[in-house]
């Protein structure tokens, strides 16, 4: 069965709770929800080539898409930026000293979503009827 719809349902459905997160002043949460956005929609673009993928690593999932389809350089810098959002967003011992709350600006976040929307419309072109 393909599950495409489903990952990037899930993923604009993750979009929407970074743009909620921002709204509220939560930076970090947002930057890692973008992350999660931008990986899930990646994952219905494998499901989608028919070829699913696990894992976590961005750049990972860019690198095995581009067997199957071009990959612009906008979309690629877009996960590269977003995939550093993974671990240090929710963990304090990724910094020296600090929580994840302190170490992320509303600069990261406007760039996370539109970073994560970028990925999501790239996505979106090969798979129609989401929403």
């Amino acid at each position: 069965m393909r599950r495409e719809r489903d990952w990037l349902r899930e993923a604009e459905a993750e979009f929407e709770a970074a743009r909620d997160l921002y709204a509220h002043g939560h930076w970090s949460w947002c930057c890692f929800t973008c992350q999660q956005a931008a990986e899930k929609a990646l994952k219905a673009l494998a499901e989608h080539f028919r070829e699913p993928k696990f894992g976590h690593n961005l750049n990972m999932l860019i690198k095995e898409l581009g067997r199957h389809t071009s990959i612009p350089e906008d979309v690629r810098g877009a996960a590269a930026r977003l995939n550093r959002y993974y671990i240090p967003t929710r963990y304090p011992n990724a910094f020296d000293r600090g929580a994840p709350a302190d170490q992320f600006f509303e600069e990261d976040a406007q760039q996370a979503l539109e970073d994560a929307r970028g990925v999501i419309e790239f996505v979106r072109t090969f798979i129609k009827e989401v929403r």
